[in-house]
């Protein structure tokens, strides 16, 4: 087995592992702590597939942003330490859908044609060129389109904070 390969494994078994922490502990700081690893896990198998823009997409947006907001947000919001989100009724659901997601996967990837074809050197070039170009050439149209909605979702986020912030303060002045 080669170095390369022992890394992957590695790193797999990382990522799945504090996926399961995730869902299992009991305290939710852990929980968000389990989901980091499992984020930065998810971005070192994205290298090994050489998909290098969603590595690092991976690890700006979710490990740099969304992450960084869970655990502000956990850490600001009052008695959520002691707060237990296991629930002993929710196991035979849980595994049920489990179970059905193990279905799918294993006949995705019992039928799936998994062989490589000739040519394949430009399977494992560098992606970011190619979605820059798609980007800012053929899908110019419908990415300043969402950028766009993006942007009303924000402002209008925006206002509805500020009346309801203003309706606090109107109701706590009274």
């Amino acid at each position: 087995m080669e170095l390369k390969e022992i890394i992957f494994f590695i790193l797999a078994t990382a990522t799945v592992l504090s996926g399961w922490l995730v869902v299992s502990l009991k305290n939710i700081i852990h929980s968000a702590f389990a989901l980091l690893i499992t984020f930065f896990g998810v971005g070192g198998l994205f290298v090994y597939l050489s998909a290098d823009f969603l590595a690092a997409t991976q690890i700006l947006i979710y490990v740099g942003g969304v992450m960084i907001l869970v655990l502000f947000a956990i850490m600001l919001s009052e008695k959520v330490y002691n707060v237990s989100i296991f629930h002993a009724s929710k196991i035979l659901p849980g595994l049920l859908v489990l179970g059905g997601v193990q279905v799918v996967l294993l006949r995705v990837m019992i039928e799936s044609p998994w062989r490589i074809r000739a040519g394949a050197d430009s399977v494992m070039r560098p992606t970011t060129e190619i979605l820059g170009g798609l980007l800012l050439n053929e899908y110019l149209l419908p990415f300043e389109v969402i950028s766009v909605l993006l942007l009303a979702a924000l402002i209008g986020a925006v206002v509805l904070i500020r009346k309801e912030v203003k309706r606090r303060r109107e109701g706590a002045c009274l």
